[in-house]
């Protein structure tokens, strides 16, 4: 009995060991070596993978600047430091990243807004969306379960009062709350922006209100007082163009409701 489980170790044991060596010289004659620059440049980004910069992660991004199919300047997460970083390793001029914030377009606290059943399920915004969309009143506002929070790697962003917030001052501007919020209503704007619209309700004017006494109700006004036609109003929500925007905050004034906002968005702290 003990002769045949020796047997069986031996066994076992042997082929492990052919199997060992013949991995070995596989690996020696057939493995491709690591780019020396892509391992270089990978050691510079942070890691996140984020998707920011437009490729699937560090790594690809990585490559994608060693082979000189992409700039130093798209990881945003890694900002100034990360870009001259890398202009520097590749000698290439270094260029400044835009800054970008995430910001919750949801005004639709806990008192202007109420719910419409009672959710009793897994606690998360993905799971309680798929159940006729939520237990909001408003199908269109923040639900508050966190699931932007979860994801975000600074921890910049904090649930009050029901909805979900941003500090800028901590936020990468990677976007990963954007990707996995299912309203839609996290984006990431300019880091100079001043003026937001805090709604994603694309409701008519009357139904909105009913739900949400924050709500952008599609008037208009803000458009025709904006003299930089950085305003639309499309579906019933106005939308501001980060590029034509002056920032003269006339918007802010002449919105029936409040839901255009004045906004400081600090910028995170220089590094030493």
């Amino acid at each position: 009995m003990w002769i045949d489980v020796l047997v069986a170790l031996g066994v076992v044991a042997a082929v492990g060991l052919i199997l060992g060596v013949l991995l070995a010289v596989i690996s020696h004659f057939f493995g491709v070596e690591e780019d020396g620059t892509v391992k270089a440049v990978r050691a510079c980004l942070p890691g996140i993978n984020c998707g920011a910069c437009g490729y699937k992660g560090c790594d690809d991004y990585a490559v994608a600047l060693a082979e000189g199919r992409a700039k130093p300047n798209l990881c945003v997460p890694g900002a100034d430091a990360c870009a001259r970083e890398l202009a520097a390793l590749l000698g290439v001029e270094a260029e400044k990243p835009k800054d970008v914030v995430a910001f919750v377009h949801c005004n639709g606290n806990c008192e202007a807004t109420h719910k419409k059943s009672t959710y009793e399920g897994v606690a998360t915004c993905q799971a309680a969306s798929m159940l006729y969309g939520g237990p909001e009143a408003c199908r269109f506002g923040c639900m508050g379960y966190g699931d932007c929070a979860a994801a975000c790697p600074a921890d910049a962003i904090c649930i009050l009062d029901g909805i979900a917030h941003v500090d800028s001052s901590r936020c990468l501007g990677c976007g990963l709350c954007v990707s996995i919020c299912p309203k839609s209503i996290i984006t990431l704007v300019p880091q100079e922006t001043n003026t937001v619209v805090m709604c994603s309700s694309r409701d008519k004017g009357a139904e909105a209100r009913k739900v949400c006494k924050n709500a952008c109700i599609g008037c208009k006004k803000c458009e025709r007082k904006c003299p930089s036609g950085a305003i639309t109003v499309t579906d019933n929500l106005a939308t501001i163009d980060y590029d034509k925007c002056t920032g003269c905050r006339l918007c802010v004034d002449e919105c029936p409701t409040g839901c255009i906002k004045a906004v400081f968005l600090p910028d995170l702290p220089e590094e030493d």
